[in-house]
């Protein structure tokens, strides 16, 4: 955490000097998908209602990349996909020989759906379907590539199938208009801009998952749910797609005062209707649901919250 001087206007007229603030980094995603609004939301919260604190949103990778910035003290807080956050926290996975031990949890926020997004006639009807296509599995350290990995690897499919190639959701939704790729994955709350946007130039369709690929894919993560993507979300998508979903963590390291991470969690829940006019994802963002869906401990700050309120905090999330 960076100290830094803001010098309001009135200071500036009389002369006297501001108070400091300490200022925190939010790391989240691209600007095409719900963790960059979230974050921002966030910030808004930490700024109106947690005093003498600054907080700024800001681009990043995604998932994997978040875990890595946590871990080096280059940002204070960090949304990921909770099986991202889990690997980083037990040291598997993408984060073999690599466990970041010292993250915790601040609460849940909302399910992340899968969804695999394909241009009417492309002949791609389900993840089979992908082979010998050029597919974006999302951006390199992303959680979408994390999620796709995982779904499509349980279901007997490589990266080496077809032609993978790693884009953010914003280029992704670019090379499917320009007909520059046949699918691409997208692992975010629904809806999401990106596709939003496609749905408005071009004629969309989503591609399922079965009954027995989701089983398949949660075999091999433990985090991952069972979902359906409402009918009529997006423009031109008529019926419900069944697909798999993964929640999504707010993260923080150990080493942050049990002081802020109290303020922090106690002004998001009290003033959450702010970030549900950010996104409407945040209606998922509950006590219930960090409850049931967070991975990893909680920051002890945090319990102090959740504690104060009578929550009934699972043995395994306490530090």
């Amino acid at each position: 955490m960076k100290l830094f001087h803001v010098l309001a206007a009135t200071a500036l007229l009389v002369g006297t000097p501001a108070l400091a603030q300490e200022q925190l980094s939010i790391a989240t995603g691209g600007t095409g998908g719900v963790y960059y609004p979230m974050g921002g939301g966030l910030a808004e919260v930490i700024n109106n209602h947690v005093e003498g604190y600054a907080a700024t949103a800001e681009v990043t990778g995604a998932s994997v990349e978040n875990m890595g910035l946590v871990a080096t003290g280059d940002a204070d807080f960090a949304i990921g996909l909770a099986d991202t956050v889990f690997q980083a926290y037990a040291g598997s996975g993408r984060f073999e020989g690599q466990q970041i031990d010292s993250l915790r949890a601040i609460g849940s926020l909302y399910a992340n759906m899968v969804q695999i997004v394909t241009i009417d006639g492309s002949g791609i009807a389900s993840i089979e379907d992908l082979r010998g296509k050029r597919v974006s599995v999302g951006a390199p350290g992303s959680g979408t590539e994390v999620n796709a990995q995982t779904i499509l690897a349980a279901n007997g499919i490589t990266f080496d199938d077809f032609d993978a190639q790693r884009l953010n959701f914003n280029e992704t939704a670019d090379a499917l208009r320009n007909g520059d790729i046949d699918a691409g994955f997208w692992s975010v709350g629904a809806p999401t801009s990106s596709i939003l946007n496609l749905a408005t130039t071009n004629s969309i369709s989503m591609v399922p998952l079965t009954e027995a690929q989701i089983a398949a894919a949660r075999e091999e993560s433990v985090v991952m749910a069972p979902l359906s993507l409402p009918a009529g979300i997006y423009e031109g998508v008529a019926e419900a797609t069944p697909t798999i979903g993964v929640p999504n963590v707010l993260v923080v390291s150990s080493e942050m005062s049990d002081d802020l991470a109290y303020a922090v969690t106690k002004a998001m829940f009290e003033n959450i209707a702010d970030l549900q006019a950010v996104h409407p994802a945040a209606n998922e963002t509950t006590v219930e649901f960090t409850m049931a869906a967070t991975p990893i401990p909680l920051h002890p700050g945090a319990v102090r919250y959740y504690d104060e309120i009578g929550a009934e905090i699972p043995d395994d999330l306490r530090p």
